[in-house]
């Protein structure tokens, strides 16, 4: 309790700062201008009749794990309605095109008490889950204060976490020990849960694996085959600041022995496209952007991809996808499952610390290769590029890894089970 005063005290005070800081997120385009009232917990739809569950996902990347839970719980009882809230715009936009009849998308409440309590009392959940790692206290105290049942799924807890949370074990037993049941990524971050407090904690498996392939259009796919023709080409997917001068460094080391070479970037923020382009044609570079220039010209040397809800093509485009988030440290890389699903053979970064335990299947499994700096990387894909029999290897080393996993879901549904309300058919159609 002390922690909970202490922390309602500290979000109310900061209630200014909180305003500045949000209004300055809206001027950068990191808050939606005509949604911005959810983040305060004011909901812009009506609440539909019936049961509802509330999944929180934090970004893109948690959103495309829900995906798979979103319809497993619609086939549970097609009656009840499904609630998805994140924090990021982009998230937003990709849920619009992706989520599947009864299933309702909000930005999530900044976690200030008022905010939470405005969001819950209109929402009124019947259980919630939790994705991954990102735990709102007056969240999830006030789901526990109203009798609602919450599921942490896809657990994830990095060791420099662990030593952080162990600092302060009460506040880490008050709040993984309201969780009904925690199912983490690993064995390891299971046992890390357990000893912080939480009271059920298991690993049935990382559900990324189970997130269904990302969207391609054959017939554009088609249409880029053909502007690239014979050209030898490579990926860098979801690239971050200081990674794009990486991937230009390695163009450079690349093209003087593989004619034609096109390097095609998809960083992870299309809204950067502009400061990107700007910045390697400073290093010599051709450029094209895909968001002026549909298909890649023959006469660029980097294609850039500053589009929205596309990586799905350019994986399904290439055999060989550096994996953005893993080179400068600190981000933790993004989903490789993504890429292998697709056909694309992953280069994985010095940090993969987000997806540790896939990264160690894959590379186990030689279905992924680990690279460090620009020169291991050109090394790497200049293998690759010479050599079919490997690349092919790899891609189906890769693809049977993930079929091996895709049941992640049912063992995820039953685990939630006992928590989840009951179906229509049980409840006899009441809510």
């Amino acid at each position: 309790m002390l922690w909970r005063g202490l922390y309602r005290t500290a979000s109310a005070l900061s209630a200014p700062a909180l305003s500045i800081y949000l209004r300055r997120r809206v001027t950068h385009g990191k808050e939606d201008p005509t949604r911005f009232a959810e983040r305060r917990g004011e909901a812009s739809i009506a609440r539909p009749e019936g049961r509802l569950i509330w999944i929180h996902a934090a970004s893109n990347g948690e959103a495309m794990s829900a995906q798979p839970l979103i319809e497993r719980l619609g086939a549970r009882d097609p009656s009840a309605w499904v609630l998805l809230t994140t924090g990021t715009v982009t998230s937003a936009q990709l849920m619009a095109k992706r989520l599947p009849p009864r299933a309702l998308h909000q930005y999530v409440p900044v976690d200030r008490f008022g905010w939470v309590r405005r969001f819950l009392d209109h929402w009124q959940p019947d259980a919630g889950i939790w994705l991954e790692s990102e735990l709102w206290p007056n969240l999830l105290w006030e789901m526990r204060d109203a009798g609602r049942p919450t599921i942490l799924v896809n657990g994830r807890i990095s060791e420099r976490s662990f030593r952080r949370w162990r600092r302060t074990p009460s506040l880490a037993r008050d709040l993984l020990g309201g969780f009904a049941l925690c199912l983490a990524q690993t064995d390891q971050e299971a046992e890390r849960l357990r000893l912080l407090g939480a009271r059920d904690a298991a690993c049935v498996g990382n559900l990324k694996f189970s997130a269904p392939p990302l969207p391609v259009d054959p017939d554009l796919l088609a249409a880029m085959r053909r502007a690239i023709g014979e050209r030898p080409f490579w990926l860098a997917a979801s690239t971050h600041p200081g990674e794009e001068e990486i991937v230009a460094d390695v163009h450079a080391r690349l093209a003087p022995t593989r004619p034609g070479l096109l390097t095609i970037l998809v960083p992870r923020h299309p809204v950067r496209g502009g400061t990107i382009a700007e910045a390697l044609r400073e290093h010599g570079l051709r450029v094209a952007r895909r968001s002026e220039t549909p298909l890649p010209p023959g006469d660029i040397d980097i294609y850039l991809a500053d589009t929205l809800g596309e990586l799905g093509l350019f994986y399904s485009l290439s055999d060989i996808a550096l994996i953005g988030g893993s080179l400068t440290g600190g981000i933790g890389g993004h989903n490789p499952v993504e890429a292998i699903q697709m056909g694309a053979i992953p280069l994985l970064g010095p940090d993969m610390s987000n997806f540790e335990s896939v990264a160690q299947d894959l590379l186990r499994g030689q279905g992924a290769r680990r690279v460090g700096n620009a020169t291991t990387i050109a090394e790497t894909v200049t293998s690759l590029l010479a050599n079919d029999e490997t690349r092919h290897r790899m891609a189906h080393a890769g693809a049977a890894i993930a079929e091996r996993n895709r049941d992640v879901v049912d063992q995820v549904m039953a685990r939630m089970e006992p928590w989840l309300p009951p179906t229509a058919l049980k409840a006899g159609g009441a809510r």
